[in-house]
């Protein structure tokens, strides 16, 4: 008994495939990183909705613990898609616009 093709499946192709040697993979790959966890992405949001935000109204936002969102908001940092300014005693956060554009080009460009 012959065996049926399933509908819309195409054979895979063993022709051997050569990548391109492409700089952005390195930084689409920092930049998912930084977004790789539910808590990053709520911070970027509620950045990308306030322009700023003082760390304390961060926290009152997420059931978080203080220390965890400051975990968060170091590694944000680190890869560039918020700064962080000293505003005395309280750390002032915004989005930076130019990376988040960035890592909109790199995924569509995917």
């Amino acid at each position: 008994m012959a065996k049926k093709k399933k509908a819309g499946r195409q054979k895979c192709s063993s022709k051997p495939v050569k990548l391109p040697d492409d700089a952005s993979a390195e930084e689409l790959a920092r930049l998912a990183r930084a977004m790789a966890h539910p808590a990053r992405v709520r911070i970027l949001r509620l950045l990308i909705d306030r322009e700023t935000c003082i760390c304390g109204e961060i926290v009152a936002e997420l059931p978080l613990a203080q220390s965890t969102v400051s975990q968060h908001l170091k590694i944000l940092k680190e890869s560039g898609m918020i700064q962080g300014e000293i505003d005395g005693p309280k750390v002032c956060y915004c989005i930076n616009t130019d990376k988040l554009e960035a890592l909109k080009r790199l995924i569509a460009a995917l």
